[in-house]
């Protein structure tokens, strides 16, 4: 899987923000008056067509090309680093802009650092400087913020991830190899898939679509026919460094939940609960006589968590199922949160990713084939832990 580092950087020609004046009658003096314009888009795709040139025309202008520069004012492109450039949209009329995290960033885990300098060009030609409000490594999301007065901003209104169908119609925009305000369009391919993010944990639930997507086009918005976000490009499935039909997008549900957080604190908080499992499947719960089609296998439980402070159990030995090897057996089966089921595409790891730190959760565990539950309180995922 790549992340869509962008493969130049464009020369750095400030433009000045658009400003109004009027006179100061009581003292004669003209006054500099700023001003930000800002367009509310409303009413596409209301009679249920989709229509990538009317996304285009009225979208296109709150979607913003995101450069960044790293320590000595280059970017890390030339030895092989990610980020540099990439794209992002506006989301509010106070200058608020998402991206994803690994455009103003490099390095994964605890060792991620944000560019020196974030600049931000609009579709009208102003470039200004864009301060890192933060950035969340576990969603690949980061929120900026742009002085608006003398900007024309567009913000781009969300949607919803939760209902997503596949088949349905998307477009995408941004910024592939430098080539700004570029329209891609196509469908949703496919539902629940995990992809990687800047740490040991994946980033579940993400769209997969096959709406060109190329280096560059990271942090741009995924939309569907009613002009709404669904999502943001971060990355591809690719052989040959390029496009082929395969792009992932962080599903908008998780990117509201950063914003949230990242407007308040300037960081995310995850819950961890500190295991490594195995998804079940009907025909390996026949083969262990566990009573659940679905759930998760306890494989590891790591030493002082929240998982292992409360007593959970790991298995102890493992067989080989199906072409699968190296399946645990002996320990828990968790095969519900706070009463809600584990299903395959609602597993332990999503569920948990939803939760905060010092959230008290109850499991419901399959234990020597009796039902049990189990209180935990979460602990505070670290960028570097293992997953679980």
């Amino acid at each position: 899987m790549r992340r869509l580092a962008a493969v130049g950087l464009a020369a750095l020609g400030l433009v000045a923000a658009g400003c109004s004046s009027d006179d100061d009658s009581s003292s004669g003096t003209p006054a500099k008056v700023t001003t930000t314009r800002v367009e509310v888009v409303e009413g596409i795709g209301k009679e249920g067509g989709f229509d990538p040139g009317a996304i285009y025309r009225r979208l296109s202008p709150g979607v913003v090309t995101v450069i960044s520069l790293f320590k000595g004012g280059t970017s890390l492109l030339e030895d092989g680093g990610e980020g540099g450039q990439g794209s992002g949209f506006v989301v509010d009329g106070a200058g608020s802009i998402v991206t994803n995290a690994h455009v103003v960033t490099t390095g994964t885990g605890g060792s991620t650092k944000r560019a020196d300098q974030v600049f931000v060009e609009f579709s009208d030609g102003n470039r200004v400087e864009a301060h890192i409000v933060g950035a969340d490594p576990n969603a690949d999301v980061a929120l900026l913020k742009v002085e608006p007065a003398g900007l024309s901003l567009t913000p781009l209104p969300f949607g919803s991830s939760g209902h997503l169908v596949v088949g349905e119609p998307v477009a995408a925009i941004g910024s592939p190899f430098g080539e700004r305000q570029s329209l891609t369009v196509g469908v949703i391919s496919a539902l629940d898939r995990n992809i990687e993010s800047l740490t040991r944990f994946q980033i579940g639930d993400a769209i997969q679509t096959d709406a060109a997507i190329n280096p560059g086009n990271s942090g741009g918005p995924l939309l569907n026919s009613r002009g709404q976000v669904l999502g943001i490009n971060a990355q591809i499935k690719s052989t040959s460094g390029g496009g082929e039909g395969v792009g992932f997008a962080i599903p908008v549900d998780a990117v509201k939940r950063s914003l949230q957080e990242l407007r308040r604190n300037g960081r995310v908080d995850y819950g961890f609960l500190g295991v490594t499992t195995f998804t079940l499947w009907p025909q390996l719960a026949r083969r262990l006589g566990i009573g659940a089609k679905e759930g998760a296998l306890v494989q590891r439980v790591e030493g002082g968590s929240p998982a292992d402070d409360a007593g959970l159990k790991e298995g102890d030995d493992t067989i080989d199922f199906q072409g699968q090897t190296n399946i645990p057996v002996g320990g828990d089966v968790i095969v519900a949160v706070d009463g809600k089921t584990l299903t395959r595409s609602e597993d332990l790891a999503d569920t948990i990713s939803r939760m905060h730190a010092g959230d008290e959760v109850s499991l419901t565990i399959l234990r020597d084939g009796k039902r049990r539950n189990v209180k935990v309180e979460l602990g505070r995922r670290e960028a570097a832990a293992p997953a679980g």
